[in-house]
């Protein structure tokens, strides 16, 4: 597995402090981050995943707790749109140039919009996708908040 992928050469042009951890990538996992969760051993509230939205048809990044479901509406009212839906897969790699189930909150193909969920605000450290399937980056929310420019607001159920 390749260690460096453009989130990773992404934090280290921030010089940002990150940690990488791998693990076993399922392909028939019904839920990636529970399963990466479990795979590392890691609570699944601590493994945040990475959604592409669309908010008022402009693409957008969530970036919540495995466990938890994003709220479209509090997901629109953070970035000051009226309405939110999910991006389609294919349009998500596109967008990002990473595969799903890959998909990191960094070193997308173009800066969008970020909204990290709160729920990152009392913790330590955090794991978000590393870029490819199977890595995972260990990093401070306040860290990963900085290098992505992006607020924290309630976005889940």
């Amino acid at each position: 597995m390749a260690k460096s992928t453009p989130a990773t050469q992404a934090l280290i042009r921030a010089k940002a402090a990150f940690e990488l951890d791998s693990y076993d990538y399922d392909p028939g996992a019904e839920r990636v981050g529970l399963q990466a969760a479990e795979a590392m051993g890691v609570p699944p509230g601590q493994v945040f995943k990475t959604l592409m939205v669309l908010a008022d048809g402009r693409p957008a990044c969530a970036v919540l707790p495995s466990d938890a479901e994003l709220n479209m509406k509090k997901f629109a009212a953070a970035l000051g749109a009226k309405s939110a839906k999910m991006m389609p897969p294919a349009e998500a790699e596109r967008q990002t140039g990473y595969k799903v189930g890959g998909v990191s909150p960094l070193g997308q193909r173009k800066a969008v919009p970020t909204v990290l969920d709160a729920a990152a605000g009392g913790l330590a450290s955090i794991h978000v996708n590393g870029g490819q399937r199977g890595l995972q980056i260990r990093i401070a929310p306040a860290e990963l908040q900085r290098v992505l420019g992006c607020t924290m607001a309630e976005v889940t159920r």
